[in-house]
């Protein structure tokens, strides 16, 4: 039997381990020996790699994070750190690799794939950003949109309880789409993502106008990318004349249990990958774009700035313009 391997790297996300469970029932089924790598490429370099069964996956479907844990490897950027994990894999005889992660991973994995011509190697994004370039769905993202919603939506009730703004900050580094996308799905009042410039001048004088006739109080989504949160709140106290507090809402954004969807976009990306690597398929990431899946080289995901989707971005755009500020019912 050929042996095939996974590992986790970066940070994590719900819908991994759903993704471990498929991955070791998809491989007996396709008659291959499936192995486990724990600490991501860290573990790699120091051969944490052993067989696994029916057993390690059970009852894992339904639980955050990853049971063959996450790390980030600084020496992996060395050569010769990355000749060692790649003896380490021949040592097991393993001639396939799957890794879970977003665009670092994926450099990472690139460079393996360079520098190994007798080990295939496919990734899945993993990443609650949604920030891969090539595909509009990474794996973890809709159990962090679930989890964003639920806290803006109980944030809501103190908000309008005592009549306050408040700044909700979600995560994504230098991409704005959870902010978008829980903005819109949540009505907040304010969306502040660093892909669609914004003055705060435009918001004051209709956020005023509306305070005098009556709302009571506004929720603002601001990108952590921006870095602009408390200034923000400060803002709303200054120039809209309102209390205002900031609510960071951090790594709960990457934990909980996976949603339907997580649990089944982790289904069928695994079955992607190896699929694609019993087709021949040496270096590529398995991507999820139009309601179908390809394989793409890895160069033309790592390498790429992820755009998010003009659909959206168009209608983010309408919390800048003054439009959506004429009079309106609170």
């Amino acid at each position: 039997m050929r042996n095939i391997a996974i590992l986790c790297s970066g940070g994590d996300v719900s819908g991994m381990n759903a993704a471990l469970k498929r991955f070791v029932e998809y491989s007996f089924d396709k008659g291959l020996t499936p192995y486990f790598v724990e600490h991501g490429f860290e573990g790699l370099i120091d051969n944490k790699i052993y067989r696994a069964s029916y057993s390690d996956v059970a009852g894992i479907i339904s639980r955050g994070g990853t049971k063959i844990y996450t790390a980030r490897s600084k020496r992996f950027l060395e050569q010769k750190y990355r000749e060692l994990a790649l003896n380490n894999l021949r040592s097991h005889g393993i001639e396939y690799l799957i890794v879970l992660g977003g665009d670092g991973s994926f450099k990472g994995m690139q460079k393996l794939s360079d520098e190994s011509e007798d080990i295939g190697f496919s990734g899945i994004p993993s990443t609650i950003d949604n920030d891969i370039a090539g595909t509009e769905y990474c794996l973890g993202v809709d159990t962090a949109l679930n989890i964003i919603r639920t806290a803006i939506d109980a944030i809501r009730d103190t908000a309008s309880s005592f009549g306050r703004a408040f700044v909700i900050e979600t995560m994504g580094r230098e991409c704005g789409y959870l902010a978008l996308v829980s903005a819109l799905i949540c009505g907040a009042e304010m969306c502040l993502i660093p892909e669609i410039p914004y003055d705060l001048n435009r918001y004051k004088k209709h956020f005023k106008k509306q305070k005098e006739e009556g709302r009571a109080y506004f929720i603002a989504i601001v990108s952590e990318s921006l870095q602009d949160s408390e200034q923000t709140a400060k803002w709303f106290e200054d120039e809209v004349g309102i209390e205002s507090r900031v609510t960071v809402l951090g790594h709960i954004q990457r934990g909980g249990n996976p949603t339907v969807y997580d649990r089944l976009m982790a289904f069928k990306f695994v079955t992607h990958a190896i699929d694609g690597l019993l087709e021949g398929e040496k270096s590529s990431v398995v991507c999820y774009n139009a309601g179908g899946f390809s394989r793409q080289k890895i160069e033309n995901v790592a390498f790429k700035k992820y755009q998010i989707n003009s659909e959206l971005l168009k209608f983010g755009k309408e919390f800048n313009a003054l439009e959506k500020y004429k009079v309106q019912k609170v």
